[in-house]
């Protein structure tokens, strides 16, 4: 039976935000429990990856491990990954700032690399036209358009399979999410429907969108 770990990220500034994002309350309780909450119900244990300097105000979460951060996103990463029990065979990379991620949008991603993916990430489809920029003499100038039917946002849970996600960290290398340093060893990446609950918290004005998204405000 595949053994389940989720390593959700919370150490992160919030330089955009004006402050700490994952501590900020959301509803009746802080966006990094909601986080906790969701990991907590789909997996077989739980490490939260904190800053240092707020160590002190996460005594009550429901975490089995607390490490703390590194300087960047991949080192904090590393930081949980060396936490892991040695029977963990599946590991979920969650951001904190995505509160409203439910629980069965973890189970998707675990289910799919339990189906044999090496790693599996939840991803929505584009609407917006996207281009494709580069500096000009006045500005940004558009290069080319993308064929949106070729392009979806990805969202976290993100799941992997335990050897290959520390096969891809072992040169610490960094990317925005770990999926692609999945891509980078040749590893596959499978997509499921993400969810638009799992909207991430990088502006105080994202926290109202998120409160609507989750039925907080009824």
């Amino acid at each position: 039976m595949e053994i389940t770990w989720s390593i959700v990220l919370a150490a992160g500034l919030g330089s955009r935000f004006g402050g700490n994002k994952q501590l900020t309350m959301l509803g009746h309780q802080r966006v990094v429990e909601w986080s906790v909450e969701a990991a907590r119900a789909s997996s077989h244990g739980v490490i939260l990856v904190i800053n240092p300097e707020n160590l002190e105000d996460i005594a009550n979460l429901d975490a089995d491990l607390v490490v703390t951060g590194g300087n960047s996103r991949g080192e904090s990463v590393r930081n949980g990954l060396k936490a892991l029990p040695d029977a963990a065979t599946v590991v979920v990379i969650h951001d904190a700032a995505r509160p409203g991620a439910p629980a069965n949008l973890f189970r998707s991603v675990i289910h799919a690399v339990g189906a044999g993916a090496d790693a599996a990430v939840p991803g929505l489809a584009v609407s917006d036209t996207l281009k494709q920029v580069q500096d000009g003499p006045k500005g940004k100038e558009v290069k080319s358009t993308l064929d949106r039917d070729t392009i979806m946002a990805i969202q976290t849970p993100q799941a992997f399979n335990r050897q290959m996600l520390e096969a891809a960290h072992a040169d610490t290398r960094e990317a925005t999410d770990d999926a692609a340093l999945i891509e980078a060893i040749s590893g596959t990446v499978e997509v499921v429907p993400g969810d638009v609950r799992a909207i991430k918290i990088t502006e105080p004005s994202d926290l109202v969108i998120a409160a609507e998204l989750m039925g907080l405000n009824e």
